[in-house]
Formats: structure tokens, sequence, C-alpha cells
């Protein structure tokens, strides 16, 4: 007869990260006590002093609503020339991003080091990773390799800044970019634009580093901080021409020698003012930094004032500039006008331009929400705002959003794809804030009226939303959605009952090899 057989009652060799709450990949809590235990705790106090939330918003909905944190810095490393991507993390979300970010465009591979229970808890990613970064390290094609840890690595503890600063010459950078330590996708490039940021300042301060490409400029420069519209960098530079003054480079640069431009910049010009890891580098390198940006009458004027302040430029040098702008902007304004009542929000962190730019083109703004937190770069900006009647919500979560849709009735509602789903199921006319507002000049003589083409066409498509609201009228919605003999009728018992027995069935799963 033969041997009985013994089960194997060994312990699971996988990281325990609690069990799916509210939807979340994991439990936030429980990744974050994880990766503190991990010794992750230094960087999780900084993501939390950078990118802090709000505390009076508690419960089930107190997060923002953003794309996963990863894209965010994952996008600024793939516009980088020379540059060469790697992502750590579970093939689900590695599979998502890269799949978002080819869908933005991106059209670079996206290096990959997975995982095993094993890998993941002997240590052996952190070799894997060291391992694929010295494949990679070539000088003839890239000058920095950035990996990037998500989150079952960064609440492992996989310590990426054990690898070597550089590799064949080419620069290493390891940035954590976990869900539950950045909030949103915004702040994540800001994660990564930091990150460089001090790499390149050690390097200057190191020694003579590399002269950008292109000719070099004979007057001093104004860094951008903050991804804009391609034109508007350009009508910046005209802006500040009579100024004696240059526009930089943007940050997040394109390539890396941007960054030593942009950190002997004369002065920086928080376009997004939520950039606290670049600040701080910038600051650090001895740069003072303005806030708020050239948009519209109001906002160009306050905003040249501010510049030519912070470079010492003669106050007559200040207003012939105003003179020879102001002007144009007002009556580009004045002949794209905007009539209507818009809410405004989204998570890129240019909420309150927009919405500054369409109140000086005509229009009633009682809301502006940004997921983006409130810094004091922002200051000027909702100032102005609030002196006009605005509600300004930073932190502001997709319920909130929702919530202003309904409390003002808009004309149109701009916003994210939830908040614009929203809308438009009540026949509000909505756009999307990203790829519908975001892919417009907003600075300066170009920006003024460049909004109101689009603004104007969406809110003269009320009759348009009211006449599909009645075509489609008694269908129904949700679980009554639908052409029916028999409407269904509501059963909340027997949700109760089988709901009770899908926890039961995936409780049982979860046990499976434990």
């Amino acid at each position: 007869m033969s041997d009985a057989i013994i089960p194997d009652t060994r312990s699971a060799d996988r990281l325990d990260l609690g069990k799916p709450d509210g939807g979340d990949c994991a439990s936030g809590d429980t990744m974050r006590e994880a990766a503190r235990e991990a010794g992750k705790s230094d960087i999780l106090d900084q993501y939390a002093r950078d990118y802090p939330l709000d505390e009076a918003k508690q419960g089930p909905h107190d997060q923002p609503q953003s794309m996963c944190p990863a894209f965010g810095s994952l996008r600024v490393g793939l516009r980088m020339k020379r540059t060469a991507t790697v992502l750590s993390g579970s093939a689900c979300c590695v599979y998502g991003l890269t799949f978002t970010s080819h869908f933005y465009g991106a059209r670079r591979t996206v290096g990959y080091v997975p995982f095993s229970s094993e890998t993941l808890v002997t240590g052996k990613l952190f070799e894997d990773i060291k391992e694929a970064v010295e494949q990679l390290a070539d000088p003839a094609q890239y000058d920095t390799i950035i990996v990037t840890n998500l989150c079952v690595p960064t609440a492992s503890g996989v310590p990426l800044r054990l690898l070597p600063d550089q590799i064949n010459g080419v620069r290493v950078i390891g940035i954590d970019v976990p869900g539950f330590g950045i909030p949103t996708h915004a702040e994540a490039k800001d994660v990564l634009a930091g990150a460089m940021l001090k790499y390149a300042r050690e390097e200057a301060e190191e020694g003579p580093v590399a002269r950008p490409e292109g000719p070099m400029a004979d007057r001093p420069s104004v860094a951008l901080l903050g991804e804009m519209f391609p034109a508007d960098p350009v009508g910046i530079g005209m802006m500040l021409e009579p100024l004696g003054l240059t526009a930089g480079p943007v940050v997040p640069t394109r390539e890396w020698r941007e960054l030593y431009s942009a950190l002997d910049c004369g002065v920086v010009a928080a376009i997004h003012p939520f950039y606290t890891a670049s600040v701080r580098e910038f600051e650090a390198a001895g740069r003072s930094v303005v806030g708020s940006a050239p948009v519209g009458r109001d906002g160009t004027a306050a905003w040249l004032d501010a510049i030519g302040a912070a470079c010492g430029v003669a106050q007559g040098k200040v207003d012939a500039a105003k003179s020879a702008f102001l002007p144009a902007i007002e009556g580009a304004l004045a002949a794209m006008p905007v009539k209507g009542r818009i809410t405004v929000s989204g998570y890129e962190g240019s909420e309150l331009l927009v919405a500054r730019m369409l109140i000086e083109s005509g229009a009633d703004v009682p809301y502006v929400g940004t997921a983006c937190p409130k810094t004091r770069w922002s200051d000027p900006d909702r100032e102005w705002l609030e002196a006009k009647g605005v509600r300004v919500n930073y932190r502001a979560t997709l319920e909130e959003d929702i919530a202003a849709v309904e409390e003002f009735g808009p004309d149109l509602a701009i916003g994210t794809t939830p908040v614009v789903q929203h809308a438009k199921q009540r026949a509000t006319p909505a756009l999307y804030f990203t790829n519908l507002i975001s892919a417009r000049p907003l600075m300066g003589p170009a920006g003024a009226g460049s909004l109101a083409q689009v603004v104007n066409a969406a809110v003269g498509n009320k009759a348009r939303f009211d006449r599909m609201r009645d075509f489609f009228e008694g269908v129904g919605a949700d679980d009554n959605a639908g052409i029916w003999e028999d409407t269904p009728v509501d059963r909340p018992q027997f949700k109760k009952k089988f709901a009770a027995q899908t926890a039961a069935a995936l409780k049982a799963a979860e046990a499976v090899g434990s």
C-alpha cells in the first residue's frame, strides 16, 4: 500500500497586502504600513509634506480624482530624449500604465522587471533590477535610466537608493511612486522632475557640465515650471523680451542638458504651482520662484510686475511691456466673448488659470475644483478668483465636483471623464478638461480668446442634449436600463444574499495556498 499523502503546511511565501478596500488595488493603509515596516518611512514622510491631503476631508471619498500616480512620472520620462524607463510592479499595473502611455502618444519601449513571491521576499527582485539597469546602461544610446517602484515593490521595501548613481557613464535615478503615497499623477511628475533637478544640481556643483544644445542666451532667463501647450513658452518669451529677459526651459524638460539651463535661470515661474520638490531644488540653487501665469489681462499685468521685481527690472521696462501686450489681450478677449455659467474641475493643475481666462472672457464661473493641493504659488490666482466670488476647492473629490454641477446647474461643465459623464446624463453640455481645454494656448495674446470657440460651441449644444434626453425618456437607468415588458423590481434581500455568497467565495479563494 502506498504511503499516505501528507499535506504541505508551509507558510505562504508572499507579501500579505490585505483585502481589497473601496475598489482600490489593495488597502492603502495596509500597504503604507508595510512600506514603513520595510524601511520606506523617510520617503513617505517626505511625500506627505510635499503633497499633503486635506485632513478636513475624511471618509471613503477623501482622495482626489486622478489616474494612477505613476502615469505622471512615466510620461515625463518617456518624453525625454536618450532616456530609458524601467518599471517594477505588478504585471496588471505595468500593463495599464504602458497602455495608457502609448494611448497618449508615447512611442518608446518601457522596460519591465517582473517579480514573483520568491524574488520579492528574498530580495532577488532588487538584484534583477540592478542586472536590468546594467544591461541597459549603454552611453551610446542613453544619458539616463529611470527606475520606478510601483506600489508592491515600494510596500516591500525594494531599496532603489542602493542602485549605483551611474553605470558606464549613464545616470541612474530610482524613484518610488506608490499610489498610497502620492495623491495624483500630476504630483508624480514633480517626483521625477525634482529627482532629476537634484541630480543635475549636484553635478553642476561638482564641476563643469555639458553645454546644452543650441545657442546660449545672452539675457537672464525665466525657467517655466509645469507642462503647458507648446505655443505658450513662445508667447511668454515674446512678453519677456521688452524686460530684457528670455524664456528658459520648461520643466519637466525634454532632455537632460536642459536641466542645467533651467537651474541657471534668473527666476522660476511656477506656472503649475504644485511642483514642490522641484521648487526645493531651485531654491537650493539660489533661485527665487514666482507664482501664477500671464493669463488674461489682469493675470498678465500682475505676472509681468512680479517677474520684473524678482529680476530687478526697471519699472519703466515693465510698464512698456504691459503697454505693448495688454491692449492686444483686451482686444482678443472682447472679440471672442464667452457667455454662460461654467463649472471648472480637473487634475492637471491649471484649473485656476482656466477659470481666470473664462471669467475675463465674460463667463460666470461659480466653482473651480482641482485635485492638486493648495500652495503659496497658487495664492495670486486663488485670491483673484475669490475676489470674483468663485468657490475654489483644492484636493477636490469626484463627489464634490459632481455636487457643484448639481448645485450651480451650469450651462457647461468642464471636468474629468466621470464629471463629464454625469453632466451629460442630466442633459448638460460638458467638456473633458485634459483633452479639450489643456490642448489650447492660455498665455498672453495667443491665449486670450482661445477657449471661446470650443466653449461656445459646447454651450450651444444644449438643445441637442435636450432632444436626446427626450428621445430616450422612459428607457430606465442603472439596473432598470433598457426596454422591458415587465420593469425589473428591486429586491434588496436577494442582493444581500448573493453579496454574502460572493464575499464568502472571495474569502475562500484568499485562503487557498495559505
